[in-house]
């Protein structure tokens, strides 16, 4: 069909010049390859926004990619969380590469989009993102970065489950003390609080 008479064109016309400085970027000639990376970065990208910044953020695609970029998506269950681990993981998958490849595959795919969109768009679509989830899709973030965010997390998380455990212990000490006018002092309510706050301190001790 003449381009003049056809209605989708321009729109795929479009997408194509995408790929192609995509392409271009991830240094390679082949559009199935670039379309799969692309595709798991826009996906990604998309699940760890507000359904509000998601839907802005596709406005500055072309009309075809915009397609692409809302295909499956379920905007009841973002923002997605995700570890840089999973995140990466997750990108990997769906571009069929290895995890190895990602970073630097996202970072490509980053810098071409940065060229294609509005000035600052990209950037101000990504802020929006945790620090960690950044340095994966964004060049020039030092990993030392990533990996020290990521640490502060886990020994967030350990401590929060060392307080919990805690708190249970002094819990099950505090009714276990609690005498009745029935117990006779010095009963086996003490003898099993004890036990209790034993076994609570040894569940924390184990790794």
């Amino acid at each position: 069909m003449n381009h003049q008479h056809d209605p989708l064109a321009h729109a795929v016309h479009s997408a194509h010049e995408w790929l192609a400085a995509i392409a271009d970027r991830l240094g390679t000639g082949d559009r199935h390859h670039t379309y799969r990376v692309l595709r798991a970065w826009l996906h990604l990208l998309r699940d760890r926004l507000t359904a509000d910044a998601a839907a802005h953020f596709a406005a500055q695609l072309p009309e075809l990619l915009r397609g692409v970029y809302f295909e499956g998506w379920a905007p009841s269950r973002v923002p997605i969380r995700y570890t840089t681990t999973e995140f990466v993981g997750e990108f990997a998958h769906e571009a069929g590469i290895a995890v190895d490849d990602a970073g630097p595959a996202a970072r490509a795919v980053s810098e071409a989009l940065r060229e294609l969109f509005s000035p600052e768009q990209l950037d101000h679509s990504l802020a929006q993102l945790p620090k960690s989830l950044r340095a994966v899709l964004l060049p020039g973030e030092p990993p030392a970065q990533v990996v020290a965010e990521e640490h502060v997390h886990t020994r967030l998380r350990d401590l929060k489950q060392e307080i919990d455990l805690l708190a249970d212990a002094i819990s099950s000490l505090a009714r276990g003390l609690e005498q009745t006018p029935f117990d006779e002092p010095g009963g086996h309510h003490c003898a099993d609080a004890a036990r209790s706050v034993h076994r609570i301190l040894l569940a924390r001790a184990t790794p």
